[in-house]
């Protein structure tokens, strides 16, 4: 689906960002839409898409556990 999207958890990725979660997320919305950039009437849905994907990222790399330890 979405192949530009880099891996975030450990051990792939040891030292995520919120800015690489922001990213992952935008590239996601931007795949689901088929929107590289929404029009003005769709901007405010789109960026809260990004938003909400960010933050439950986040919370699942804080809380996935890989082989026995946390990942976040």
């Amino acid at each position: 689906m979405c192949r530009s999207i880099k891996t975030l958890r450990p051990p792939f990725a040891e030292d995520v960002t919120d800015q690489d979660v922001r990213a992952a997320a935008l590239q996601y919305v931007r795949k689901i839409s088929g929107f590289r950039a929404p029009a003005a009437h769709n901007a405010a849905a789109f960026d809260q898409a990004v938003e909400e994907i960010a933050r439950t990222t986040a919370t699942l790399l804080d809380t996935l556990e890989v082989k026995g330890r946390r990942a976040g």
